[in-house]
């Protein structure tokens, strides 16, 4: 392994509001919101929940860009969102939307317009969440605007007007809000609109990334952010004991709910190599590094039929900072995209030093939060191979409301048929075990067989006694069970020829 360059000790440079800003002596452990309430006084950015679900806290971030866009527009969650991994970015909170010559943004002007405020206290929230629809869209459809603010709640207002103020934000002149970065990031015919001073603003992101390692210290503790495999790789056989970060959308309630010390990190999120998705005629590779959003999108584009597994994980900010190494690392036994990748047949490649292996996913876990991981070693990507021709799949979540919220059951069901039989059966199941699990012993039920109701029935008996899951506040195992066998039926009737409406709007429709 070719010796990396030694980490560069500086602070924590970013943008703030389109203003440069450099911090040192804050604990790298800060979270983003704690940074702009208590240290620069900018309390529009509100504290609800402090764990991601609220969106009291939403504020933008914008990133480099790639391809023909030099800004990422992105809305997160700043109460788990760790203060050093803003740095090269550029953070905009509620306090610049309105333009310093006075009025309001287009955004801020629709929500008035449309009474979408009451206490207050959600609203700068869903402003920004507003804010980043409009540097991302044009005049998207209602399910869309619902799903930008799935992570946002409001038990004052309701979201009638809300959504009212998302469709009526693109009928005000944006030069009445200062236009600029401020404008609309989507021309009307679907083209990225990209402003001077959003020009600008890259160039200044350009002049602030940090050409290696960049080492951060304060309060004793140390940040290590490398750019490259070989720098990640050297930076955690030095330190075993330094804690890989990504999103932080889990560590971070380690932080905001058990006050934990997370001794030193290192950043995952600067890395090119685990930043990327590549294609290859045999597979999917995606790196450690992607953000859920990009993940999902490009698992999309194969597996359509997933569309909504993805649109009902979490919600738009978390799964801008999350990724999808993380989520597979993590290990949760309720983490919705391990049981799809299960299904998929993906595989995990590790690193430690300059060795490399890949493992199966399903062999990836081996007890509640554990996984194979060495010490020093890391997820570099998720491997999902190309899509079988004669492919069946879904993705059912069950779970005590629509959005944003735990699952009680997770199944994904792959089948690959050809000429009536099941050639193939994998499937994915969370929630009902400590770890994500495979149904074996039902995909041995399927395998050879007709895919008739009769093989589904009898399939689902198996299901329904494969597990034995637990009884807690999400569900009871019974009725787990009772739900994980009827998946399997459901996933029987929608694709089984004549397939039978599953869903009220369906039936509304015909």
């Amino acid at each position: 392994m070719a010796a990396a360059p030694p980490p560069v000790r500086a602070p924590l440079r970013f943008l703030l509001n389109g203003e440069p800003v450099a911090v040192t002596g804050i604990a790298p452990q800060t979270t983003l919101l704690e940074y702009l309430r208590e240290h620069r006084r900018l309390t529009g950015t509100k504290e609800g929940c402090a764990e991601g679900d609220c969106g009291a806290c939403t504020v933008v971030l914008a990133e480099p860009g790639d391809g023909g866009t030099p800004l990422r527009w992105r809305p997160v969650n700043a109460c788990i969102r760790l203060l050093p991994s803003v740095a090269g970015r550029a953070v905009f909170t509620v306090e610049s939307l309105a333009p310093a010559a006075g009025g309001l943004h287009p955004v801020q002007r629709a929500l008035v317009d449309a009474h979408g405020s009451q206490c207050g206290f959600c609203t700068s929230g869903f402003a920004m969440s507003l804010f980043g629809l409009y540097k991302n869209a044009h005049r998207p459809p209602r399910a869309a605007i619902e799903d930008a603010l799935a992570g946002n709640l409001c038990r004052c207002t309701g979201y009638r007007p809300i959504v009212a103020a998302a469709q009526a934000m693109y009928d005000i002149d944006p030069a009445d809000g200062g236009g600029g970065w401020r404008g609309p990031g989507v021309a009307a015919d679907g083209s990225r609109a990209v402003s001077r001073d959003e020009e600008a603003l890259a160039v200044q992101l350009a002049a602030l990334a940090a050409p290696d390692t960049l080492l951060y210290e304060a309060d004793d503790r140390r940040w290590w952010a490398p750019r490259t495999c070989e720098a990640l790789a050297a930076i955690l056989v030095a330190h075993p004991a330094a804690r890989i970060v990504a999103g932080a959308t889990d560590v971070g309630l380690w932080i905001t709910k058990q006050q934990r010390d997370l001794g030193d990190l290192v950043y995952t999120g600067d890395v090119g190599e685990l930043a990327r998705v590549r294609e290859t005629p045999s597979h999917l590779a995606i790196g450690a590094a992607v953000a859920l959003s990009d993940a999902f999108a490009a698992l999309a584009a194969s597996w359509p039929e997933l569309a909504e597994a993805w649109a009902r994980f979490a919600s738009v900010p978390i799964r801008n900072s999350g990724t999808l190494g993380g989520n597979v690392a993590n290990g949760s036994p309720i983490g919705d995209s391990l049981p799809v990748l299960l299904a998929l047949g993906a595989t995990v490649v590790l690193r430690r030093g300059a060795a490399t292996r890949e493992v199966p996913l399903e062999d990836f876990y081996v007890g509640y939060r554990q996984t194979v991981l060495a010490p020093s070693e890391f997820v570099v990507e998720v491997r999902v191979p190309a899509r079988p021709p004669g492919t069946l799949v879904r993705a059912y979540k069950v779970s005590k409301r629509y959005d944003q919220d735990i699952s009680a059951v997770f199944a994904c069901l792959a089948l690959v048929v050809a000429g009536g039989r099941i050639a193939a059966a994998r499937i994915g199941c969370g929630g009902v075990a400590a770890t994500p699990k495979r149904a074996a012993a039902t995909e041995a039920a399927l395998a050879g067989r007709a895919w008739d109701d009769a093989t589904a029935d009898a399939a689902a008996r198996v299901l329904a006694a494969e597990f034995a899951p637990i009884d807690d506040m999400r569900a009871s195992a019974a009725y787990r069970r009772t739900v994980l066998a009827n998946l399997l039926r459901r996933f029987r009737m929608e694709t089984g020829g004549a397939a039978t409406p599953t869903r009220v709007e369906q039936v509304v429709a015909e």
